[in-house]
């Protein structure tokens, strides 16, 4: 599609998006410039020091669930699939007090910086950390690769910002966020975002009803054409997305993400108690609620004003994802500047999203990987802090690559969809054995991580060819004339918008026809080939089910067959719950096979020249080492803590199972 305006509604469009970007920029950072000058640290940088609220926390994990191609993504899925990706709301509202009463009790008191630390502390094992803060990088860095994308070619068709400006500018803005602000000046942005997008999608709702004729209207319309589809429980693991799917694949991708992903347990633990972080989880779930529903009923007001007259069908849009932005520059291109504001809410999500993960990327590379080398040991705070700010700008860097990268593949966007389900099981998989699964030791979850990667990934790209059509519910154009669209409007012979790449155009005369192709294969396949056709066709949202449980499954085998003293560990590392009940789970606790091997440990960490440590039996065998958070080395009377915590905990576990002798 292409615009026909004159030039003062083009300037007003230019001047307003400039203005709202500038303005969610700025007003994060003001308070750098101009408020009280004070001494910035690591701890300033990574979790705010307690200097937020509770409800722009809130509003910020809220957003972070939500990103531009949730904006984009879920009107046209309604549109043209109707409500059953709606349903994943279930699985994201069961997560949160998951998260609140599993997650949360046993990360918050650890003083640990990145959540993968903790997988350290309960492993005892530097491979099945960086197995799983490698799988958080290397899901984000494609995501937002994505991310920073997506909006950049609707600029481009819009007003013409060319794709390398808009990407440089995102780039440029989220390094000065980097390098300027921290945590806090996220969680800002993320604030005004939320609020400015609640405005937008607010007011095409309430004129869109107005044209549709009343809600009334809207709901028989959509409901008439099939696009309420809830509860749909078709027992099939291969339907594209049901109820079931819906929920359950969504269940794990959201634990996965709330519970295991650094940007959202930085700011758990970026606030004061248990407490506040329960109760800020569970006020949430309304929030996520109306706001995770805001662009499908957008979607659902979108389809009574076209449902006699589909945009794509009639070939002003060649891409379902078009339907959002066609139908801003259709009804509102008379206002002066509307439609700058809608494209700066699209720049906008795309760069606050970016902005927080660096914040959280930086951090889990400098805490899980460059900060046990030798030549950073030791290091004054302030280094740490500058190191991690320079680590966040590479990574904005690398991420702009990914976005220039996306215009020139096929399908990249639904593959970077299938990657997320694809790493959220082995990721989740490996907490859930550390936490809730008390004879885990490293050596299972790091098999169980390893097998569950190469499986789920095998999985994904067979997934991919797998020939499988794609099924739009019926559209209409009998009510199309000339004059239906706006005359701003002109309709292209080619539209950037749908196409990525040339490599795939679709043909709309022909976008509601089936191919037999598949079927043809499986009919002359070989037994083997047709087994791993039902396999390959598996709907991408049981992945992270599936990856979660042969994550647990092998992890505890594999633990249970290799079972050893050495594997040992605090209390304090699993839930407590799980704790109480250890009686009836066998090889949960050790004695150190003798009492030179506290000493070792205690005399490793002890200042040079005081090598004269008490020895006491330790029950649990941990590296203490990975539980130093803040200082690196331990003193005397550190020491003496250490050894007093050991005693105490050898008696709290002879209170559940009776000590074997060694």
């Amino acid at each position: 599609m292409r615009m026909a305006r004159n030039f003062y509604l083009l300037l007003s469009d230019y001047l307003l998006f400039i203005i709202v970007v500038a303005a969610t920029t700025v007003i994060p950072l003001w308070s750098r410039f101009f408020g009280k000058k004070k001494t910035r640290t690591k701890a300033d940088y990574v979790f705010a020091t307690g200097a937020v609220s509770a409800v722009s926390m809130m509003l910020s994990i809220a957003r972070g669930t939500l990103g531009v191609r949730s904006f984009l993504g879920f009107p046209s899925e309604q549109f043209y699939r109707g409500a059953g990706m709606w349903e994943t709301l279930y699985g994201m509202v069961t997560a949160y007090p998951i998260v609140a009463f599993v997650f949360i009790p046993v990360y918050f008191n650890l003083g640990i910086t990145s959540v993968y630390q903790y997988i350290e502390l309960r492993f005892n094992s530097r491979l099945v950390r960086c197995l799983a803060s490698g799988t958080y990088i290397f899901r984000s860095i494609l995501n937002l690769g994505v991310t920073v994308f997506t909006p950049t070619v609707a600029l481009y068709t819009i007003i013409g910002i060319p794709i390398w400006m808009s990407l440089l500018a995102i780039t440029i803005i989220s390094i000065l966020f980097n390098l300027l602000g921290g945590l806090k000046q996220a969680i800002t942005a993320d604030v005004i975002q939320v609020v400015v997008t609640i405005v937008v999608s607010v007011a095409i709702i309430i004129q869109s009803t107005i044209i549709a004729g009343g809600v009334t209207d809207v709901l028989k319309e959509n409901y008439d054409s099939g696009r309420l589809n809830f509860f749909n429980f078709t027992g099939s693991m291969k339907t594209r997305v049901d109820t079931t799917s819906a929920w359950l694949g969504q269940l794990f991708m959201s634990l996965s993400l709330f519970g295991c992903q650094q940007n959202f347990v930085q700011r758990y633990l970026s606030m004061k108690s248990i407490k506040q972080v329960t109760r800020m989880l569970m006020l949430n779930i309304p929030v996520i609620i109306f706001l995770f529903s805001l662009s499908w009923i957008v979607g659902m007001c979108i389809y009574s004003v076209y449902s006699d007259c589909d945009p794509l069908k009639f070939g002003y849009t060649k891409s379902a994802d078009a339907i959002l932005p066609f139908y801003i520059q259709d009804k509102y291109s008379f206002i002066p500047g509307l439609i700058g504001i809608f494209l700066s809410t699209l720049f906008n999500s795309a760069l606050i999203l970016n902005v927080s993960n660096l914040n959280s990327l930086a951090t889990v590379t400098w805490e899980d990987f460059l900060s046990h080398l030798p030549q950073f040991k030791g290091m004054p705070d302030k280094k740490q802090l500058k190191i991690i700010k320079f680590i966040g700008s590479v990574y904005g860097l690398m991420i702009m690559g990914v976005g220039f990268s996306v215009q020139l593949l096929s399908g990249v966007i639904e593959s970077a969809q299938l990657m997320t389900s694809a790493t959220s099981g082995p990721l989740l998989g490996v907490f859930l054995l550390a936490i809730l699964v008390p004879f885990a030791n490293w050596k299972g979850a790091s098999v169980g991580m390893i097998m569950s990667h190469l499986i789920i990934l095998s999985i994904t790209f067979g997934h991919l060819q797998v020939d499988k059509s794609v099924q739009f519910l019926e559209t209409s154009i009998t009510g199309c004339t000339n004059a239906t669209f706006s005359s701003d409007i002109q309709a292209p012979a080619m539209s950037m918008l749908i196409n990525l790449s040339h490599n795939n155009p679709i043909v709309v005369d022909h976008w509601m026809e089936n191919t037999t192709k598949s079927a043809l294969m499986q009919s002359t396949a070989a037994p083997l080939q047709n087994l791993l056709n039902e396999i390959f066709s598996i709907s991408y949202m049981y992945y992270s089910c599936i990856g979660t449980c042969i994550t647990v499954v092998i992890g505890s085998i594999v633990s249970l067959l290799t079972m050893s003293k050495d594997d040992a560990y605090e209390s304090k590392y699993i839930h407590q719950f799980v704790f109480k009940l250890t009686k009836v789970f066998p090889g949960y606790c050790y004695l150190f096979s003798d009492e030179h091997q506290l000493t070792d440990s205690l005399q490793k960490h002890s200042p040079k020249g005081k090598s004269n440590v008490i020895v006491e039996h330790d029950n649990y065998a941990f590296d203490i080492k990975s539980e130093e958070t803040k200082d690196s080395s331990m003193n005397g009377s550190n020491i003496t803590h250490v050894v007093s915590d050991v005693h105490n905990q050898m008696h709290e576990c002879e209170k559940y199972r009776k000590l074997e002798d060694v």
